[in-house]
């Protein structure tokens, strides 16, 4: 008979209900040898928690082992832990870190297993080829929407019309031999022109000026990280010329990532240019050229610790905790076996777990800047009367996260046990080995826009509400905490981690094949569902209290 509720530690006083818990039902939990039953004395909904304990204002609730709230009315045994009874509360935490062994699966198996990647002269591996297309300041967003449909129906990435389009079909007859018959446009049109290029990118922001100098300063740090990232073979930018973020900050970033420069950039400025018709077409000519440069590069085996891997999670819900999250955090563990680089983000979705955090990282250093940048930032959130309890969103509290502690301690299983080697702040390139803590806000598209301009060359995006999130240049896989969700919402749904929670599948299945998807999607084998629907988010933070 399937389980109806969890335990997931010794030390905790709730359960988590796995399906609908009726009144005057009786539940049953714990092992074989330890079997313990409970009444249930008010309707529990699947994925909230039960009380196993009468429990009075001012008592601790206790989930994964940690404390994730505190008792604000009277709680029966056997009843509903909800928004009216309990508040958020999280446990104290100290840079001291306290080091405890850790088990970690076995990476042997997949130690020959290769993708197949775009190798870049720095040392990189790409799971995609692409060209990226990005302004400087929000006043060239225009040229980059006007490029876009330019480029992409006649490359055959996307349909567009503008009127720059005959431009590159120009650019096109020449590159295939001055062939300029219907039918060889209609040709054209029918296949891509440069297979090895997985698509031109054009990202647009809102920054770049009337902000702050940091701002601006962030932003070209931004910019550079995604012009670094391996699944990118160089960039075009357009600049205004009197913005804030100038061409020689971006140049500056892009040296510090890598002193020799060795992806192709091209600046084009309008300011310079004169008449924008000039800029664009200056900009197509030098996009162009570049295009069929790109498409040289071919795909080749690479390794898996060639791969950087985002772990985030959106949407989420009371399973993600026990099926979604844990799945990844497994894969996380393999791959940082295999000498791979992963990366968990989200700092309010941290918050309640510090310690647990601390006391894996490697040097007390890291343990150190971990516990200020957490410190900081809770600090700008309350300097304008918030802070990480407020994180929750209604769809997270109405499926079973009802503070940000419960949210947090169920969101750091993303990470798995491996140890933290590295703990950088926003928008800081990894570079470190392993597991590295990432400072981002909890926001799904600011969360992932920095991931991977942070390196990252694949996500691993767990939902248990569903949420169509991608990005510009790295694949994002959806994996699914539930099979309703699931099946509901297939058509962005890439991996259902639902078995789980029935006992039709333990977690290190689920991470083996999840990890064969990902082998897949790295090798362009597979798309991701937001790859296939379009789906292309970017949000620079612009630094403040984002939750």
């Amino acid at each position: 008979m399937p389980e109806t509720v969890l335990q997931l530690d010794l030390r905790d006083n709730v359960l988590v209900a796995l399906t609908t818990l009726d009144l005057g039902a009786t539940v049953h939990f714990g092992s074989a040898s330890s079997a313990a039953a409970c009444t249930v004395t008010q309707t529990i909904p699947a994925k909230h928690k039960m009380a196993l304990v009468s429990l009075k204002p001012g008592d601790l609730i206790y989930l994964y082992g940690m404390v994730v709230g505190e008792v604000v009315e009277a709680i029966p045994r056997g009843g509903l832990v909800s928004t009216r009874n309990i508040r958020h509360r999280a446990g104290d935490y100290s840079a001291t870190r306290k080091p405890a062994p850790a088990t970690l699966p076995d990476p042997s198996p997949w130690a020959g297993r290769t993708f197949m990647g775009f190798h870049r002269a720095d040392g990189q591996v790409g799971t995609r080829n692409y060209w990226i297309v990005l302004p400087l300041v929000f006043c060239e967003n225009r040229n980059v929407e006007q490029m876009q449909q330019a480029l992409e129906e006649e490359l055959g990435y996307g349909r567009a019309n503008n009127t720059y389009r005959q431009h590159v079909r120009d650019l096109i007859h020449q590159h295939k031999s001055g062939n300029g018959t219907a039918e060889a446009v209609a040709q054209f049109r029918a296949e891509r022109l440069f297979p090895n290029l997985d698509g031109v990118r054009f990202i647009t922001h809102q920054g770049g000026c009337g902000g702050t100098h940091q701002d601006s300063q962030a932003l070209c740090k931004l910019l550079a990280g995604y012009i670094h990232n391996p699944n990118v073979a160089g960039a075009t930018v357009l600049s205004l010329g009197c913005q804030h973020a100038q061409s020689s900050m971006l140049m500056e970033e892009l040296r510090a990532l890598d002193p020799q420069l060795r992806k192709p950039v091209h600046f084009v400025d309008q300011q310079g240019s004169g008449h924008e018709s000039t800029l664009m077409n200056m900009a197509l000519d030098k996009t162009f050229a570049a295009l069929a440069e790109t498409n040289r590069a071919e795909r080749r085996p690479a390794p898996l610790s060639a791969l950087t891997v985002g772990l985030e999670c959106g949407g989420s819900d009371g399973f993600s905790g026990i099926s979604a999250n844990p799945t990844v955090g497994y894969v996380s563990d393999l791959l940082v076996g295999l000498g791979g680089k992963t990366m968990l983000s989200e700092f309010p979705e941290l918050h309640g777990v510090e310690q647990e955090l601390i006391n894996r990282c490697t040097s007390d250093e890291l343990a150190e800047r971990f516990r200020t940048l957490m410190q900081e930032y809770q600090a700008s959130a309350r300097a304008v009367n918030s802070g990480f309890e407020a994180n929750p969103s209604p769809g997270n509290i109405r499926d079973g996260l009802t503070t940000d502690a419960i949210k947090s301690a169920g969101a750091a299983r993303k990470g798995g046990t491996a140890p933290i080697s590295g703990v950088i702040d926003y928008p800081e390139y990894a570079t470190a080995r392993g597991l590295t803590l990432q400072c981002t806000p909890g926001n799904d598209v600011e969360s992932v826009t920095a991931q991977v301009g942070a390196g990252s060359n694949l996500v691993l995006f767990t939902t248990g509400l569903g949420t169509p999130t991608g990005n510009p240049v790295a694949p994002v896989i959806k994996i699914s905490t539930n099979s309703t969700t699931g099946t509901r919402m297939s058509d962005i749904i890439d991996f259902d981690a639902g078995p789980i929670v029935t006992g039709e599948a333990t977690i290190a299945a689920c991470a083996e094949k999840l990890l064969e998807l990902s082998i897949a999607v790295a090798s362009g084998e597979r798309l991701a569902k937001a790859e296939l629907n379009g789906q292309i988010d970017f949000i620079p933070w612009k630094r403040g209290v984002s939750l």
